[in-house]
């Protein structure tokens, strides 16, 4: 099982994946969390069968919703009750998905 991150490791991964983004991940109840609006549905419900199928290979899953061409991503690791590099690292993946609608 991985280990939960400490108040500073979250910081600095945090602060690492927010450096080259336009928009940042936030913190909210112990989550990583992020909207995103694409052009419409389509575009939208792409970006999140990439995000799926990332998130198969990695075995960690996104709490998201989704309407019309809005898509919110919460990321935590339940069994542990908070933060984890997995999160980071889906994150990041979720970044990459995006950036290629």
């Amino acid at each position: 099982m991985p280990a939960a991150l400490s108040p500073n490791e979250i910081f600095q991964h945090l602060t690492a994946l927010n450096a080259v983004l336009d928009r940042p991940w936030s913190l909210r109840d112990d989550a990583l969390t992020k909207t995103f609006e694409f052009r419409d549905f389509a575009q939208t419900f792409a970006v999140m069968t990439r995000v799926a199928a990332a998130a198969e290979a990695m075995n960690h899953h996104p709490d998201w919703t989704q309407n019309f061409k809005r898509l919110h991503v919460e990321l935590s690791t339940h069994d542990v009750g908070g933060l984890t590099e997995k999160d980071f690292r889906l994150a990041a993946e979720v970044e990459r998905c995006a950036s290629e609608a």
